[in-house]
């Protein structure tokens, strides 16, 4: 069995953690360096739930896209939430990595990972990396569809392809619309409207879609927007990163054993469909 540094290594190979943004905080967060790892577990959220997964799947290593600590800390005391999610790593001899902001731009990445769950073509980043001369590296996808479909059936596309959460997928626009390009981005993505307005797509897909921003960028054209759940457009990339894992495990014959959380994070847990027949009076900004 390979030592933590070792897998490590090739993790970072994969995801350096100097193509992070500099906000963010990737990299190791527990671990020996020294430790054997024989099984490695791929997830979304490092939380309590993945933690005590990842204590009964036996594994030494947990790899996660969200950070543990995005913002720092004072304490990592048992206490806290948080804190126990360490103390539960520590105890069992789990590490845990966390690729984020590296994993997104990354070739493949994220954005790769939700366009191939999707059944899109990958033309080009969104946000391309200024750094990267085969220009493959970057924010965000734009794609292609192999034929063209209207938004109602690429947001059915989109609910049967991604794993299911309690929110589905959201639309705005015209569902009977026609697509034949769509731009994706795994996560937050409204902040990338510009880009996505200047890339000439017919649709955008991501998640965290706000009022203002969405209500803007309709008004700006009519470019169709579905809204996913961070965490669904986010999952896909757990297995295209466990399939590389596995690539490198057997190259270096390794004895790893990968797995992907099939544990839902998203903190959405139910929804209730609308049903009012009248406008609400009053109704706050």
């Amino acid at each position: 069995m390979p030592r933590l540094s070792e897998v490590i290594a090739a993790l970072e190979n994969l995801w350096p953690a100097q193509r992070a943004e500099s906000w963010d905080a990737v990299g190791t967060v527990v671990g020996d360096p020294d430790q054997e790892v024989g099984r490695v577990l791929f997830a979304v959220d490092p939380v309590q739930e993945i933690a005590d997964e990842a204590v009964k799947l036996g594994a030494g290593l947990l790899v996660t896209h969200h950070p543990l600590y995005l913002r720092g800390t004072t304490t990592v005391a048992a206490s806290t939430f948080k804190g126990r999610v360490v103390h539960t790593l520590i105890k069992n001899d789990i590490a845990l990595h966390v690729a984020h902001t590296n994993a997104d731009t990354a070739d493949p990445g994220v954005s790769d990972a939700l366009a191939g769950a999707l059944d899109l073509r990958v033309v080009r980043p969104l946000v391309p990396d200024a750094t990267d001369p085969e220009g493959r590296r970057g924010l965000g996808r734009v794609c292609a569809l192999d034929h063209p479909l209207t938004v109602r059936e690429l947001a059915e596309r989109a609910a049967r392809c991604l794993p299911a959460t309690a929110q589905g997928i959201r639309v705005a626009g015209d569902p009977d619309a026609v697509v034949r390009t769509v731009a994706v981005s795994g996560g937050s993505g409204d902040g990338l409207f510009d880009d996505v307005r200047a890339a000439g797509v017919d649709a955008f897909l991501t998640a965290d879609l706000r009022h203002h921003p969405a209500s803007e960028a309709r008004a700006h054209s009519p470019l169709a927007l579905l809204d996913a759940a961070h965490w669904a457009t986010e999952w896909p990339w757990c297995e295209l990163a466990a399939a590389q894992l596995d690539e490198i495990s057997d190259r270096h014959g390794w004895d790893l054993r990968v797995h992907v959380s099939k544990t839902v994070t998203d903190p959405w847990t139910a929804h209730a469909a609308s049903t009012a027949t009248t406008s609400p009076s009053g109704a706050p900004n």
